[in-house]
């Protein structure tokens, strides 16, 4: 796989064509303080990453919600506030999820702390990357290594599609239900994480407070300037954290 200089490298992206890491030299520098509408999503997740760097226990983490929110951001964020207390990061194709073992074996022993980090992770029916992910989660025979956390987004609670049809299975047993294989087999993927955190489109007010601090340095028209952003967050469809960055890249 090569051989990366973890004391001087902050990050790295797993390359499968060629089957190794490379380092990551221009790293997004986005900030938490730069992310709003997310705090309590944030809170709970810096809380949990500095358990982690201080060798607490700590969970592996699932960022789920709609697109835009801010789930991904949040967790390159924590690169940039906690690389400095020791915290790395390897990012990985959800397609390249087989590989996960072996990175992690290059890693299990060193002294840093590392998040792999997946980002828009799902699968598709006949997919079975999980299952490399499963064993990373959870242990196999060897226990998971005490230096790595998973963190990935998505847009799925459950990360695999869910279908009318594998409730047909489903009982009521003693007034509890109890889930077909199938359901079992799907929920028992996300179930790893320790931590769920929800993202959701935020309000209009919590929308225009992010314009605001966007267009912070603004001297024109601010009602004519919310207008504007609110016209185009109804032509996204959605508003967001995303959107607003979006707008204040075509208004400026």
């Amino acid at each position: 796989m090569g051989t990366i200089d973890w004391n001087h490298t902050q990050a790295a992206v797993w390359r499968a064509k060629k089957e190794y890491l490379r380092p990551i030299r221009h790293l997004d520098p986005i900030q938490l303080d730069s992310l709003l509408g997310v705090d309590r999503q944030k809170s709970s997740l810096v809380r949990n990453t500095e358990r982690f760097i201080q060798g607490k226990p700590a969970n592996n983490a699932l960022l789920w919600g709609s697109r835009g929110t801010g789930k991904s951001s949040l967790i390159k964020a924590l690169l940039n506030t906690f690389s400095h207390d020791g915290l790395r990061m390897i990012e990985i194709e959800k397609e390249d999820l087989h590989n996960l073992p072996d990175i992690v074996d290059d890693i299990r022993d060193l002294p840093q702390r590392f998040i792999i980090f997946c980002d828009d992770l799902s699968f598709e029916e006949g997919e079975y990357g999980y299952k490399a992910l499963k064993s990373v989660l959870e242990g196999s025979l060897e226990l998971p290594p005490e230096n790595v956390l998973i963190y990935a987004s998505s847009n799925r609670r459950h990360l695999v599609p869910e279908k009318m049809s594998d409730n047909e299975a489903a009982k009521v047993v003693n007034t509890e239900v109890h889930y077909g294989d199938t359901i079992e087999e799907k929920i028992s993927l996300s179930d790893r994480f320790g931590l769920w955190l929800s993202f959701y489109p935020i309000s209009q007010p919590e929308y225009l407070t992010i314009i605001d601090y966007y267009f912070r340095n603004w001297t024109g028209d601010t009602t004519t300037l919310h207008q504007e952003a609110i016209r185009f967050s109804q032509s996204k469809g959605i508003r967001s954290g995303r959107t607003a960055k979006q707008f204040y890249n075509h208004y400026i």
